[in-house]
């Protein structure tokens, strides 16, 4: 079975600290999208179920992780 993962942050510190600690220990390869970089891939965030930054997300299931700067904060910026 192929798990598809996508980490999205915003590259601050607390999503360059998750990162570092959570994303790359994992034992499947993990797609890091810099939402502030890569706006294109906002639409397709919200549509995950992205409500902040920095988030994880594993097959469908999203996991939010310290639950740092919503979503809305990178659409207005």
């Amino acid at each position: 079975m192929n798990t598809k993962a996508v980490f999205y942050h915003a590259g601050c510190p607390v999503c360059v600290t998750a990162e570092q600690q959570f994303v790359d220990n994992l034992k499947s390869p993990v797609e890091s999208v810099h939402l502030g970089l890569q706006k294109d891939r906002l639409d397709e965030a919200i549509k995950a179920g992205v409500k902040s930054v920095p988030v994880l997300v594993v097959d469908g299931n999203v996991f939010h992780i310290n639950y740092g700067a919503g979503i809305e904060a990178l659409i207005n910026a």
